[in-house]
This record gives structure tokens, sequence and C-alpha cells, in this order.
């Protein structure tokens, strides 16, 4: 069998009635012929939406494929041993150009409960917004159920929201549980469980080309809700050159960044993980054992858990998220 090396996948667009066109534009990803890319679904093993190899010898292997062969080799032990053939992170990059509508996902025990799936909590590193782009994140206070279904039936939900003014490197953890929306003028990478799972609480009165509005979930998503208020809904991004700095730890994923201007030697014999590169800023060489591979501003990359020795070469600069199971 031949050795695993680091994986690219073809990006998988979506059409959203509020998507934009800034994948094009920052990334040079090429959607056509759709009308606009509200997500490029860059690693996907969601079924009907699983990513396909574009490099190297497995090129036109699925993911879904590459799990049932590969197995511990691409994702590590104890990995393979907690989701198996499923692959557990899903990657996009979002762009939007008016306001996403305001939901909310379920935790694992609900999803599970009602949909035979895993929930889903994720989080958002922002790669560009415009002047005074906001998002939605929580509440503005801790408030009851009555008091949401009360502002709800008002249409006065807006008054009991948290609004967060965001920039580029904003990072926000958005777990299972967690009110939330994207406003218009922000692109950004989404990390998340691999779930598809959302429950639509209030849409914008927006209406369709067909003159029809989305489906709510209204009452489902009353069981997920987190009605309580947090203090920082943002996470910290203190960056340190030519290091691998901590954004965010959770159960399903953690999520590091790496801004180098120097070579660095990466080591992951105790990760038992595999490794997810996207690039956001720059480009830069991953070196490893038998070869090495390119991963520019826009592209993600799946380094196969047996890969654990590695190193990072910057073409003048490079920042990347880095993320893995722990």
């Amino acid at each position: 069998m031949n050795s695993l090396y680091p994986l690219k996948f073809k990006p998988i667009y979506k059409d959203k009635i509020w998507g934009g066109d800034k994948i094009k534009i920052l990334f040079g990803k090429d959607f056509s012929p759709l009308p606009n890319c509200g997500e490029s679904w860059e690693l996907s093993g969601v079924e009907g939406n699983v990513s396909v190899v574009e490099n190297g010898f497995l090129a036109g292997n699925d993911l879904a494929e590459l799990m049932e062969i590969y197995m511990c080799d691409l994702v590590g032990d104890k990995v393979y041993e907690k989701f198996g053939t499923e692959f557990p992170i899903l990657v996009k990059i979002i762009d939007s150009r008016e306001w996403l509508s305001v939901q909310v996902h379920p935790d694992d025990a609900l999803a599970m409960k009602r949909h035979k799936q895993n929930g889903k909590s994720e989080m958002w590193y922002v790669l560009q917004s415009d002047e005074n782009a906001q998002l939605i994140s929580g509440f503005n206070k801790d408030i009851t159920e009555k008091e949401y279904l009360e502002n709800f039936k008002k249409g006065t939900l807006k008054n009991i929201l948290n609004f967060e003014n965001v920039k580029e490197g904003d990072v926000f953890y958005i777990p299972a549980g967690r009110i939330h929306a994207l406003g218009p003028g922000v692109c950004l990478a989404e990390i998340q469980q691999t779930s598809d799972i959302t429950y639509r609480i209030y849409d914008w009165d927006r209406l369709d080309e067909k003159g029809r509005s989305r489906e709510l979930h209204v009452e489902q998503a009353l069981a997920a809700i987190d009605f309580g208020h947090h203090e920082d809904y943002k996470n910290n991004n203190t960056q340190i050159m030519n290091m691998s700095t901590n954004l965010v730890k959770s159960p399903y994923f953690t999520t590091n960044i790496i801004s180098i201007d120097k070579p660095l030697a990466r080591d992951y014999y105790s990760f038992d993980s595999f490794v997810i590169y996207l690039c956001t800023e720059g480009k830069c060489i991953i070196e490893y054992a038998n070869g090495k591979e390119t991963v520019s501003k826009g592209e993600t990359v799946l380094i196969p858990a047996e890969l654990n020795e590695l190193n990072l070469i910057p073409d003048n600069t490079a920042r990347m998220l880095e993320v893995f199971i722990e």
C-alpha cells in the first residue's frame, strides 16, 4: 500500500440566499455556475457532501473511502476508536452578503435522541470583514424561556440578543445551544462537528425568489437553547510568531493558529490525531518524510495521523489554522 501524504480536497460550493462573491475575490475559488457562494465546504464527511481528493495518487477517491481503507493511519487510534469510519470535523469558508438566520444547534444528546446524529458545536475565525460588520452570539442578559417567547412573538428578539462588532482575526466559539447569526460583510472559516442540523429561529422576514419564506423551527429550538448570559463571547487571539498558539480548546476539536516567517518543525507523535491546516495568509511548504506539499491562502490540507513529523516552510510569511482532536 502506498504511503499517505498531505491531502487536498475539491471544495463543495453552496449557493445561499445570503451568499456573496468574496470566496472568489479573496481566495480565487471558482464557484461557477452558481449565482453566489455562501459556503465552500473545504473538508467534509457529511453524507451526500463527502469531499473528494484532488492531489496525489488518491485523487478521485472520497473521504469516506479513505476512512474505510486507512482507518487509524488516517485519523489516529483514539479518533478511530471513538468515531469509527465517520470523519468527525467539517471545515467551511463562509461569506455572508446578508444576515444569516438567527439559529441554534442541538448538543450531542438532543441530536442523537431526535436525529440519530452528533450535535453541532462550532467556531468562527474571521478572515475578512467590512467596516461595522457584526454578528450575533448568545443573549445580552440572562433570560427565561418565557421572556424569550414573549420577545419572539412581539418581534423584538433583537432586543435581547448579543451583537458583536467583528474584525479580521476575531475568534468566536459557538457551543451547541448558543443562539447565533452571522451578519453582512463577514467572511470566515468555520470549524465544526460533523453535523448539518440547524434549528432556524428567525430569518429577518426574508423571502426567496418565489416569494416564499424559509422554514422556521421555533418549537424544536426551545429544548436546544442555552438561555444564560456569558461574559466573554469572543475568544482570545494572542499570537506568538513562529509558535503554535491556542484559539479554542473544546471536547470536539482544538484549534491553534500558526504565524511563521521562518521554518517551524511540528512533532505530532503525542497527538494520535489527524491535523487539518487551513491557510489564512500567505503560502507554506509542508515537508514530510516522503515529499512536500504547498498550501496557499484559502486552501485546506488534511495531514494523516501517521505523518507525525513535519517542517513548515513559509514563502516569506504564512498564517494557518491548525485543527486536531485531543
